[in-house]
């Protein structure tokens, strides 16, 4: 392809740094929720998208867009979770074809005992690295992707 803008050298590296760096923290967190809560990386960010919902609850359909996740994928999620008590699906009281997820109680209980474990895998893997203006710009350079990724600020639930 004439047109395309080939990554220069440079560019190549911190694109291979940084695709490796977010998987390997990914990982790392996902191993820390695993271990200390036995609750995989993705059902924490279930429930801390429910946990920050008015009522504790999310159409399905929304919770599935905010996480990047096929419906399906987020049904059978969401369907572990119930398992564990930790979420609950409703009819939809204004659409009856959509359904909940409601994080129960116990569900928060849940997420409550696993919150500061991952804070500390968090801010030990990541900002304990970083020098102040380094989280800084990580903060800003964050925004700047996710503005083009997602203009109407939906992922991050400020639309």
């Amino acid at each position: 392809m004439a047109d395309t803008r080939w990554l220069s050298d440079g560019e190549q590296e911190i694109w291979r740094a940084f695709v490796t760096m977010l998987s390997a923290l990914n990982d790392q967190l996902d191993r820390q929720l695993q271990r200390d809560s036995t609750m995989p990386y993705t059902y924490y960010e279930i429930l801390v998208v429910l946990s920050h919902a008015p009522g504790r609850q999310m159409r399905m359909s929304e919770l599935a867009g905010l996480r990047g996740s096929s419906r399906s994928r987020l049904s059978h999620a969401v369907s572990r979770l119930e398992e564990a008590g930790w979420v609950e699906r409703r009819e939809c009281p204004t659409d009856k074809r959509g359904s909940l997820a409601v994080l129960t109680d116990t569900g928060f209980a849940a997420l409550a005992a696993a919150a500061p474990g991952h804070v500390t895998e968090v801010r030990e893997k990541l900002f304990d690295r970083l020098t102040p203006e380094q989280v800084r710009v990580l903060g800003e350079i964050s925004v700047a992707v996710l503005d083009g990724l997602d203009p109407d600020r939906l992922l991050l639930g400020r639309g």
